[in-house]
């Protein structure tokens, strides 16, 4: 998902950071951009939860589509709405791919995937959407393996990535088991997804 405002100002505008980049930033101007960044004001509830569905969506780098198809299919399955919806982003293959150490953000955790350098229980899947289930493996291509990006993974280049106890990851071969779905606990995103349900029950 393309977007013209840089990564950095809409880190500090939704307070998460999306990037390693806006992290180092963030630590040094924790306020929104703009002038009138420093003072804190009183949000409306629409205002507060439409902030929850934005931080969402950007850091899992998705469109508005494809996150209110994400919540369509959440609200059929049992259990909680909010935790069904960041479960079925946190299986996409894109943040999969992200959260096994193969790349250091989710966009060019999309990129690798778009790009054909990622194979799933052997097959090639170009698409960051594809949905992961338990038992599938997750790999970087054979003719992949010797490009810079994955040789810097191999070495565990991307330190920051925290591997999640549901995936089982073999940094050597550059592979990644299933073992179980994530629970939220598991799941590092900053967002309150009841106030994402209840912007889209509005």
């Amino acid at each position: 998902m393309n977007n013209a405002r840089p990564k950095v100002r809409i880190s500090r505008a939704l307070g998460v950071a999306l990037t390693p980049k806006a992290a180092r930033f963030m630590d040094r101007r924790p306020y929104p951009p703009g002038m009138h960044g420093r003072k804190q004001k009183k949000a409306s509830d629409y205002a507060t939860q439409l902030r929850e569905k934005q931080r969402l969506r950007f850091q899992y780098d998705v469109s508005e589509t494809q996150l209110r198809r994400a919540y369509d299919l959440a609200k059929r399955k049992p259990g909680k709405t909010g935790q069904n919806l960041v479960q079925l982003l946190e299986t996409r293959l894109d943040a999969v791919v992200w959260r096994a150490g193969f790349a250091r953000t989710i966009y060019q955790a999309r990129q690798m995937v778009v790009h054909r350098h990622i194979v799933v229980d052997g097959r090639r899947v170009d698409r960051p959407s594809f949905r992961v289930v338990v038992g599938q493996t997750i790999e970087v291509a054979p003719r992949s393996k010797t490009k810079t990006p994955f040789i810097v993974a191999r070495e565990g280049g991307w330190s920051d990535n925290e591997i999640p106890g549901w995936l089982a990851v073999e940094r050597e071969d550059l592979t990644a088991t299933v073992n179980a779905l994530p629970v939220r606990e598991q799941i590092p995103v900053t967002c309150d997804e009841q106030l994402v349900v209840e912007y889209y029950s509005r």
